[in-house]
């Protein structure tokens, strides 16, 4: 059964209640307006509170990117070099048969042979169905590589389980009712629209607005201050910062003797990082970091609530787990979490009860223990041989929701990856991307407006259900069902693999959802206290606030967080003076939206921002084509001189797909495969480079 021939008959005009699924906090409600069977509108559902009516300038582009001239529309096969982009159509039979006879084959050269498979796939959906749902069911049948799905955000969400026990944290709504509110690591304006709603209504009731931000953003732009540290310092700002609550006792000792554990330890480490010592690491005056203190402890004194909404930028350094352990932190300092408008909220995600097991069914694996291979980096792990500790080397990937090439670190490496003549390759795609490329069979996915899916969310605690606006384009198929079929092309015969999308659907929440409120009104807002933490109850071990983790202590990790300076700290380096932070350009969402033409049209061109005093010293104007580069690689783009960035960093905004580049790179070029202190994430904002003018492409004016 195809699940999508429930969707709308071509009769009259209708909308559609669906939601976004694409890698943002919103997680939005969509009304899609289809007329004669075709999607003429996309835009936000005024009943969704968080959503209100609104969306982002990207989502309102859908249909111009689900009607793309560009779109996949049938099987292809590569009949070119790997990395020509050159393919011929071929019939979906003849595309899983002989898919399926590559993955047999595999799959039989010994016990463990099936390793040699391996899926990689992130948040291209973040739906339950059309993400890790059928999919997972079918690579645990195979016995295939396990995935560590780590390239946004597992050092963030690590330090959220081992601190408070789960990605967790105040409710959105209630940062209308803060009275400061710390924007770190986060340019809300553009990855968390429906946050900054809240965040102004605060500001218009007497609120202050803080960013903390190497980049001077476009939300850095609307706060009342704004603190430029130097990329991975925030762990040393946030020491700092109890410091200063120590020394002049704005502290809440009731919630820390009651709530919290390891106080005295973190209260040792804390004293040792005056603003002075602060200051010079994080490349800010040390009167920045004493005024922000008082602002945070007047909060503490006053009795009102003070929050803290963090992003995952922080987090994409060595020491961003620690970083994001601190920052977690600082509100059981000042009993912030005794208020609903107090607190930190990174992620909700451990809010929703997702049936994962039901869904993904890991006991298809039958015993078996494949090894988990990081996603982050891929670039080694695909040229990589066949070792004891490794095992065999990978020989079939399969690539959905996603496009390594462009995203991963170190990109060099990973284009060699894939270049490989023996990886089979086989890419689920609405587009021919940079991976799409290298793939050996292209199979057309279906997008959101044509496929059912449910969706949980990091940024608010509401269900959202996608319905399917209209039928699937040309021979496009949605992502469960292309597994569904080559389930069946493996012989497979588990009764799970005819499971339909709308059961999965109903699958992924079980009894703890009202399926029948999710089907009528498009999404269902779980039941949770207002202030999770405002009696401790903390999902720990402990059941405290953990500043002192004993599950990290067990690994052989500094069970008590500081601050851990980056691969590559800033000025270490003669040769690579400057930071590169690559902050997402503001039309693309990852590197999906890059080729609808009317947003790259928003964006220009590949830029690298730069302070004038950085520029000056190189001889550089705004405009010149400048070579980035360090020991990785070479990028080359354009110049922008920007009070954005601050000196001695630049900002690389990305993600450009390759072929979009001015020389068929990216920024990703130059990004390193180190991972973080915990979490095992990547560390695309701890890199250092080098800009000259580059006389190959131009050069100067």
């Amino acid at each position: 059964m195809n699940p999508t021939s429930t969707a709308v008959p071509d009769v009259k005009t209708s909308q559609i209640l669906g939601a976004c699924p694409h890698d943002c906090p919103d997680t939005c409600s969509l009304l899609t307006t289809v007329k004669g069977g075709v999607a003429i509108k996309v835009g936000g559902n005024p009943e969704h509170p968080h959503t209100a009516g609104a969306l982002c300038t990207k989502v309102s582009r859908y249909p111009e990117r689900t009607y793309h001239p560009q779109r996949i529309l049938q099987p292809l096969k590569r009949v070119g070099p790997k990395g020509s982009g050159q393919f011929e159509p071929v019939s979906w039979g003849a595309a899983l048969s002989d898919i399926a006879a590559r993955l047999q084959a595999i799959a039989a050269d010994g016990p463990d042979a099936a390793q040699a498979i391996l899926p990689y796939s992130y948040a291209g959906t973040m739906g339950l169905v059309q993400g890790e749902g059928m999919a997972a069911r079918f690579f645990h049948q195979l016995g295939a590589s396990l995935l560590d799905r780590t390239v946004c955000s597992s050092a963030g969400a690590e330090a959220l389980t081992q601190t408070l026990g789960g990605k967790l944290g105040m409710h959105l709504k209630f940062f209308a009712e803060s009275r400061l509110i710390l924007i770190w690591g986060s340019n809300s304006i553009t990855s968390n629209l429906h946050f900054w709603r809240y965040a102004q209504k605060a500001k218009n009731q007497g609120a202050k607005l803080i960013c903390i931000d190497p980049r001077k953003s476009e939300t850095a732009d609307k706060c009342d201050e704004h603190i430029a540290l130097l990329p991975g310092t925030d762990g040393a700002l946030a020491l700092s910062l109890m410091h200063e609550l120590i020394q002049h006792d704005w502290l809440d000792h009731d919630y820390l003797a009651r709530y919290t554990l390891g106080w005295d330890l973190l209260r040792s480490r804390a004293l040792q990082w005056p603003p002075e010592r602060a200051a010079r690491v994080c490349g800010i005056g040390p009167e920045q970091i004493r005024a922000l203190a008082r602002d945070y402890g007047a909060c503490a004194a006053s009795g009102e609530p003070a929050a803290i909404r963090m992003n995952y930028g922080m987090q994409r350094v060595h020491g961003g787990g620690n970083a994001a352990r601190l920052i977690a932190s600082l509100p059981a300092l000042i009993g912030a979490w005794r208020h609903r408008a107090g607190g930190v909220l990174l992620s909700s995600s451990s809010s929703f009860p997702i049936q994962r097991a039901a869904l993904q069914r890991p006991d298809l694996l039958g015993g078996r223990k494949p090894r988990t291979i990081n996603m982050s980096t891929i670039g080694d792990n695909l040229l990589r041989a066949a070792s004891q500790d490794f095992g065999p080397a990978v020989k079939a990937l399969i690539v959905y929701n996603s496009n390594p090439v462009a995203i991963a670190p170190d990109s060099a490496r990973v284009v060699q990856g894939f270049e490989r003549d023996d990886l089979f390759t086989v890419v689920l795609e609405h587009f021919q991307t940079d991976t799409a490329d290298y793939a050996d069979y292209i199979l057309p996915a279906t997008t959101q407006l044509e496929h059912w899916d449910v969706h949980m969310s990091y940024g608010h605690t509401d269900v959202l259900l996608n319905r399917p606006a209209i039928a699937p384009l040309g021979q496009a198929k949605p992502n469960a069902q292309i597994f569904r079929e080559l389930a069946q092309h493996m012989g497979f015969d588990d009764p799970c693999f005819a499971d339909d999308d709308l059961t999965l659907c109903r699958m992924a929440y079980g009894a703890a959802v009202d399926f029948d409120e999710l089907l009528e009104k498009g999404f269902v807002t779980l039941k949770l206290p207002d202030a999770p933490f405002a009696q401790g109850a903390y999902p720990t071990p402990s059941g405290k606030c953990e500043f002192f983790s004993a599950r990290l202590a067990a690994m052989g990790l500094d069970g008590l967080p500081d601050h851990v300076p980056n691969h590559e700290p800033f000025n270490s380096s003669v040769d690579y003076p400057l930071a590169m932070i690559s902050p997402p350009a503001r039309n693309f969402l990852n590197s999906s939206f890059v080729n609808v033409e009317s947003l790259r049209a928003l964006e220009g061109e590949p830029l690298l921002e730069m302070h004038a005093d950085d520029a000056a010293a190189r001889g550089l104007q705004n405009g010149d084509t400048v070579r980035v580069f360090n020991q990785r690689g070479v990028y080359r783009c354009k110049l922008k001189i920007s009070r954005r960035a601050r000196v001695g960093v630049v900002n690389g905004l990305g993600v450009w797909w390759r072929k979009h580049g001015l020389a068929g790179t990216n920024v990703n070029e130059l990004t390193s495969q180190a991972l973080t202190d915990i979490g095992r994430a990547p560390t695309f904002y701890d890199c250092l480079v080098q800009v000259e003018a580059d006389s190959r492409i131009g050069g100067t004016h």
